[in-house]
């Protein structure tokens, strides 16, 4: 792309944009500032600007994002069909285990819920579509930069903030890249309380008609309902179950 081609202006209210988020609901302009990493008098007039078009309520003080933000996320929802097309499987992928089941997308370097089919809520956040996690102590995204050329798979872990969430956190890069090797080789990942103390997931990847890997779906449940240790017997043949058939349907 041509650097005339770049329009900075819309990349710096979209970084503002970015800055709000479940622990983030309600931001002043210099928490925004700081959050989106740029000077305050940019974020003052990308906030104002938002809130002027109606994406942002505005109290003085702090600004908080309308419900009119979410036209931008149904965009992508409306103008691909993958979240449609997995939903009624994940819904039945769901029901057959008992348990909660997602799918999601490789974002950088995190992974962005595309749909789910929740039984239980198993984690201290509430995931639905649009919520993101760190790909790399994930099952669903581990599953995806498994998929990546080892490469790239390096460079996004370079980019990572690889964070000890649990005493079971792998960090490590060079443990990481061993972890996706053995997922390329067994065709799934399973994180044992990794991401949070009591989850466990079992995560596949999701392949279009032509082989290639578009997304990823996963079971998780509580580790004391479902230990590490038997979450491949349980479940794995029903997400293979549910990985053939979105192959059928997927182009």
């Amino acid at each position: 792309m041509r650097e005339t081609d770049f329009v900075s202006g819309f990349a710096r209210g979209l970084k503002v944009i970015e800055a709000f988020g479940e622990t983030h609901q309600r931001l002043s302009i210099t928490e925004a500032s700081k959050l989106a990493g740029l000077d305050r008098a940019t974020v003052r007039r990308s906030l104002l600007t938002l809130a002027e078009l109606g994406y942002a309520d505005y109290d003085g003080k702090f600004f908080t994002l309308t419900p009119k933000i979410l036209r931008l996320g149904h965009a992508y929802l409306s103008a691909t069909p993958l979240p449609l097309q997995i939903q009624p499987h994940l819904d039945q992928l769901s029901e057959k285990a008992g348990q909660s089941a997602s799918a999601s997308v490789l974002d950088g370097s995190e992974i962005v819920y595309i749909a789910r089919a929740s039984q239980r809520r198993v984690m201290s956040i509430n995931l639905t579509p649009g919520s993101r996690l760190p790909a790399y102590c994930a099952s669903m995204g581990r599953v995806l930069l498994a998929a990546l050329p080892e490469s790239e798979a390096r460079a996004i872990l370079g980019r990572t903030e690889l964070k000890q969430n649990t005493p079971n956190t792998k960090t490590d890069p060079e443990d990481l890249i061993a972890e996706f090797r053995r997922i390329r080789s067994k065709g799934y990942a399973i994180i044992d309380q990794e991401l949070e103390i009591g989850l466990c997931s079992i995560a596949v990847p999701v392949e279009n008609d032509r082989g290639q890997t578009v997304a990823a779906i996963n079971i998780g449940a509580p580790a004391a309902h479902a230990p590490a240790s038997e979450m491949a017997e349980r479940y794995l043949p029903l997400l293979h179950e549910t990985q053939k058939a979105l192959r059928l349907v997927l182009k």
